[in-house]
């Protein structure tokens, strides 16, 4: 990888968007930089000019010459700051709103005519590289692909049309980029999931989806064990750029509520030691480890692990 490599792809991505293309009237009446401000006022409940200035990247004198020419349109208002007095706080108007609809109705057009260009086939590959980009360059957090999302955007649901065949594919996907893990594992969870699909007693299982700005970012499962009175943790995931909004944690509880409701004594789960994070969910939920054993796996070494808790125990 060379400096090289990175302004050539910059110089055929702008040019594959139209950044450039102001004939076709993409941002017009605005600059690129005044629609993208546009964008981030509308997808905030309350911001200011420092925060803007943060996020974009901008000069001060620019974005205040920017917002100058906003207000004098009539497309903002400002005032106090909630947070700071000595802030002002910027939202849009009716006609701010209008104008970054427009805009945002133009950009999914464009978007959707590039992609209607993708074969199907090719779609999940082309996602899946573009994430990669983003966690890469991003420090190991994907850029948001919205507005700034809190934990309370999040919605837990019961899996819909499509949705298994995503935890399948995400899991495949996901795995094979974070810790390199062949089709071996794919094919794991195309087994469970086509298990839970074709006989499961939705009294005492289930799958959650989790979902976020219309989108599923997390998933897991909750199914009966071999073992009478037990029930088995499965598929827990969480898209790299929705961690640290404690999805997992969410998915995780609801297992366990819906585990002890229903009546389970136990609740069980396999993982391996390398996931971390996921272990540390386990832990903060009162999961005990049981037995560990170096195995061969999806192409790697491993040390898989069992974990339980006692439902029957007093939560704290």
């Amino acid at each position: 990888m060379t400096v090289q490599d990175i302004r050539a792809f910059n110089r055929f991505y702008t040019n594959v968007i139209g950044a450039l293309d102001y004939g076709r009237h993409l941002y017009a009446p605005y600059t690129l930089t005044e629609a993208r401000v546009l964008y981030e006022l509308a997808h905030s409940a309350g911001t200011d000019a420092a925060d803007l200035r943060a996020e974009l990247h901008l000069d001060a004198g620019y974005l205040s010459r920017i917002l100058n020419r906003f207000e004098k349109d009539g497309l903002i208002e400002r005032g106090p700051s909630e947070r700071d007095p000595r802030r002002r706080r910027i939202t849009l108007t009716a006609p701010g709103r209008e104008a970054a609809g427009l805009l945002d109705e133009r950009a999914r057009e464009t978007v959707g005519a590039l992609l209607a260009t993708v074969p199907p086939e090719d779609r999940p590959r082309l996602v899946e590289a573009m994430r990669t980009v983003r966690t890469i360059l991003g420090g190991g957090r994907a850029a948001r692909p919205e507005a700034p999302e809190a934990p309370e955007d999040v919605v837990l649901r019961e899996p819909g049309p499509g949705d298994l065949g995503w935890i399948v594919q995400r899991n495949g996907a996901l795995y094979a980029a974070e810790f390199g893990w062949n089709t071996d594992y794919e094919g794991l969870v195309a087994r469970i999931v086509a298990d839970f699909a074709e006989d499961h007693d939705p009294h005492l299982e289930r799958a959650w989806i989790a979902e976020l700005a219309g989108r599923p970012v997390g998933c897991v499962m909750c199914v009966r064990d071999e073992a009478p009175g037990t029930a088995r943790l499965r598929l827990l995931l969480v898209e790299p750029d929705a961690r640290g909004l404690g999805i997992g944690d969410r998915l995780v509880t609801a297992v366990v509520d819906f585990a002890r409701g229903v009546g389970y004594r136990d609740l069980v789960l396999w993982t391996n030691d390398v996931l971390t994070a996921a272990r540390g969910i386990y832990q903060r939920h009162g999961f005990v480890l049981a037995a560990e054993k170096p195995h061969r796996s999806f192409g790697k070494d491993l040390v898989g692990q069992d974990w339980r808790l006692d439902l029957r125990a007093t939560p704290e």
